[in-house]
C-alpha cells in the first residue's frame, strides 16, 4: 500500500513572502495632505489691504481719528495666578495686530495711546516738544475667544492629525465727547495645518505655533473690515479751513478720494438742544446756504492734505466760516 507524504509547513521566506503580498493588496499608498491655511489667507488680505491704502476712495472717505485703547486678554489661555494685566502678552500681540489693520487699510488715522509713555520719555530725554493730537474715537475690545484643537484619523494603515486654532475679538467704539458707544463688532480667524502618513511614510508635524499667530491675526483683519465697512456708509463731512479772495480750502484731499470737480453742500450751524428724554445735546438741521466745486488739491500725507474750492451757488458773506457744515453732494457728470 502506497503512504501518502504527510503536508509540510511552509518555511520562513514563504511565510515572509505572503504577508507582504497580503499587505500590499490590502493598502493603497496616498500621497502626504500639504499644509494648508484657512481660505481666507494672510497674503491675499495684505494684497487687498495694501490695494485699498493705494487707491482713492471712489467717494470721499472721512478718516477718523482714533487710538487704542484697552486690548486685553480674557480667555483662560495664558492666564495663571502669577501674572496680571501688565504681563498680558497676548493682549499686548492682539493689539499691536490691530494697529497694524488699522493703519493698512487706509480707512483710519491712527495714534499711538497703548505706549505712550515711551513717546513722553523719549520726548524729555531729546528735549523736543510732543505735540499730541486729540482723537475722537477710542476702541476698547478684548480677545473673547482663543484655543485650539487636534482632529485625527486612523485606519489600517495610515494616520492624519489636523491642527487647529481658532480667535475671536470683541471692539468697541466709544465717542470720547460723551463717552457713548457707537459701534460694537467682532472678528473670527481660524488657521490650520493637516498631516498624514501611511505605514509610517508621509509628512511628519509636531505643535505648531505659528497657527496662534495666525488665528489672531485674521480675526483682527475680520474686525477692521466690518468696521470700515459700517463707517463707510456715514455721511462724509468736514470744515472749511479758511477763506481768501474767493477761494475757500477745505479739510482734506486725495488720501480722503476728493478730486477736482467734486461738489460739496454747506449748511449753516444748526441749534443745539438738550433732550429731555435721552439728556444728550441734539444740533438742529441747519439751513442750505451755498455749494462748493473743487478746483485743485494740494499737501503731501494725511496729515497736510487739503482742497481748494470757489463758490458754485449760494453766498457765504458775513458767515461764520469755522462753524459752517460742509457735507459731500456729489460729482456733476459731465
Amino acid at each position: 500500500m502506497r503512504k501518502t507524504k504527510p503536508w509540510a509547513s511552509p518555511g520562513p521566506f514563504l511565510l515572509a513572502s505572503m504577508g507582504v503580498a497580503l499587505l500590499t493588496g490590502c493598502a493603497v499608498q496616498s500621497p502626504p495632505i500639504p499644509a494648508k491655511e484657512s481660505a481666507a489667507g494672510l497674503q491675499s488680505q495684505a494684497v487687498a489691504q495694501r490695494a485699498l491704502a493705494q487707491t482713492p476712495p471712489a467717494v470721499p472717505m472721512l478718516k477718523r481719528k482714533i487710538a487704542l485703547g484697552r486690548i486685553s486678554n480674557e480667555t483662560s489661555y495664558g492666564q495663571s495666578l502669577l501674572r496680571d494685566q501688565a504681563g498680558d502678552p497676548l493682549g499686548k500681540q492682539t493689539t499691536d495686530l490691530l494697529s497694524k489693520e488699522l493703519t493698512q487699510s487706509g480707512a483710519f488715522l491712527v495714534f499711538e495711546r497703548p505706549d505712550i509713555g515711551r513717546l513722553q520719555a523719549e520726548s524729555a530725554l531729546t528735549a523736543t516738544r510732543l505735540n499730541l493730537v486729540g482723537v475722537d474715537t477710542l476702541i476698547i475690545g478684548s480677545l473673547t475667544e482663543f484655543g485650539r484643537k487636534t482632529i485625527g484619523q486612523s485606519g489600517f494603515a495610515s494616520a492624519s492629525k489636523r491642527q487647529v486654532a481658532f480667535a475671536k475679538i470683541d471692539l468697541r467704539l466709544v465717542d470720547l465727547k460723551t463717552g457713548l458707544v457707537f459701534f460694537a463688532t467682532s472678528g473670527a480667524g481660524e488657521a490650520s495645518t493637516e498631516t498624514a502618513s501611511t505605514f509610517g511614510f508621509g509628512s511628519q508635524a509636531s505643535y505648531d505655533g505659528t497657527l496662534n499667530d495666525a488665528a489672531i491675526r485674521q480675526a483682527t483683519a475680520d474686525a477692521v473690515n466690518r468696521m470700515t465697512t459700517e463707517l463707510a456708509s456715514r455721511p462724509w463731512e468736514t470744515v472749511i479751513l479758511s477763506a481768501e479772495a474767493g477761494r475757500y480750502y477745505l479739510s482734506g484731499g486725495k488720501a480722503q478720494g476728493i478730486q477736482p470737480g467734486m461738489v460739496f453742500s454747506v449748511d449753516s450751524p444748526g441749534k443745539t438742544v438738550k433732550s429731555a428724554q435721552t439728556g444728550f445735546d441734539i444740533t438742529l438741521p441747519g439751513t442750505r446756504v451755498a455749494t462748493l466745486r473743487v478746483e485743485s488739491i494740494f499737501g503731501e500725507n494725511d496729515m497736510n492734505q487739503g482742497s481748494v474750492a470757489t463758490l458754485a451757488s449760494g453766498s457765504l458773506q458775513d458767515l461764520p466760516i469755522g462753524q459752517l457744515v460742509v457735507r459731500f453732494a456729489g460729482t456733476p457728470t459731465p
